[in-house]
């Protein structure tokens, strides 16, 4: 389990994270979202001990990163799938990171294998796309078979199989009982993969719930109806002081939409009780890109409109900032 309790990171002036306090426990994949530059890349890093936290505590398993042994072991990562060195080969790469950790030889064939790189394990990482470069960070994150894992983007640069494939995977690693932390912005892809979610903005929790609770909760749900007696319906239901509209919909005429904290089984009876006939009764709920958007809106730093737009990004750690460890603030 990761858990951080008032969380804080200032960078001068900057407050990059604030008082943040959250919980990833183990068997689900839990997705980590917010606009960018609301600090999840920031608090990635302090989980990982390469940034210490100006204020605030953060602990995997009642342990800091920096106090586990063989830390591999425990904790996988993937921040940035290009920190590798560009004349290593992957097999040497991984190698290097065994080696490190005293892990048997043998686990760096197992991580290559399963990520689908054995026929190109020689070649140097140089050459790799981004999406086999991908494949290759999360190969190093597993290699000590640890108990949690934390990935930054992971489906970014991968094909349609590949993304199938690392959701497919995330799912297997919960199943066995691990602690599994992902951010991305793909929120679609999100939808499908996480269903604890931790949502951020400007460095602040804005929500910690299961991924249906937080869509149901920021964009409710709405019935649609397909009737030959529209308008009668729509009467009857706003006598009910529920919100309706009528719209066209390509291919289908004319369709009610009904608003609010409702079930079908609520317009099914107001229905049936004025003998109107129903062609359609379907319950839709909204999207995690909608609640995602209006849940965070007031969070993001820039927007589309804005004339002049600077951002700052914080750099995803480099093989020297990794073998160096934590960083002391000044």
């Amino acid at each position: 389990m990761i858990e951080a309790k008032g969380l804080t990171k200032r960078y001068g002036a900057t407050v990059a994270v604030d008082n943040l306090s959250f919980e990833v426990k183990p068997g689900k994949v839990t997705g980590f979202l917010g606009p960018n530059g609301a600090g999840k890349s920031t608090t990635m890093r302090m989980i990982l001990g390469l940034d210490t936290p100006t204020s605030g505590d953060v602990r995997i398993d009642g342990q800091r990163y920096r106090d586990l042994h063989q830390p591999l072991t425990k904790v996988g990562a993937l921040l940035d799938a290009k920190w590798v060195h560009p004349n290593r080969s992957a097999r040497s790469h991984l190698a290097w990171m065994a080696a490190s950790n005293k892990l048997p030889k043998d686990s760096v064939d197992k991580v290559l294998e399963m990520v689908g790189l054995t026929t190109v394990a020689n070649k140097r990482a140089g050459a790799y796309s981004l999406g086999m470069s991908q494949r290759l960070g999360i190969a190093g994150a597993l290699l000590g078979d640890p108990e949690v894992l934390l990935f930054d983007e992971p489906v970014n640069g991968l094909d349609p199989e590949g993304i199938v494939w690392i959701r497919t995977f995330m799912h297997r690693l919960a199943d066995e009982g691990r602690t599994v932390l992902v951010s991305s912005h793909l929120l679609s892809e999100m939808a499908l993969t996480a269903e604890e979610l931790i949502v951020i903005g400007r460095g602040r929790l804005i929500a910690q719930s299961t991924t249906q609770e937080f869509v149901d909760r920021a964009s409710g749900t709405t019935v649609k109806v397909r009737t030959p007696q529209l308008d009668q319906l729509a009467g009857v239901l706003q006598q009910q002081q529920l919100v309706t509209r009528i719209e066209d919909v390509e291919d289908q005429g004319k369709v009610l939409f009904v608003e609010g904290d409702l079930s079908t089984d609520q317009v099914g009876e107001a229905a049936a009780a004025h003998g109107i006939v129903l062609h359609e009764l379907t319950l839709q709920r909204g999207s995690l890109e909608q609640a995602f958007m209006q849940m965070t809106g007031d969070s993001v730093e820039y927007h589309a409109h804005d004339e002049v737009a600077a951002v700052t990004q914080l750099e995803a750690p480099t093989a020297a900032e990794v073998a160096a460890g934590p960083k002391e603030d000044n």
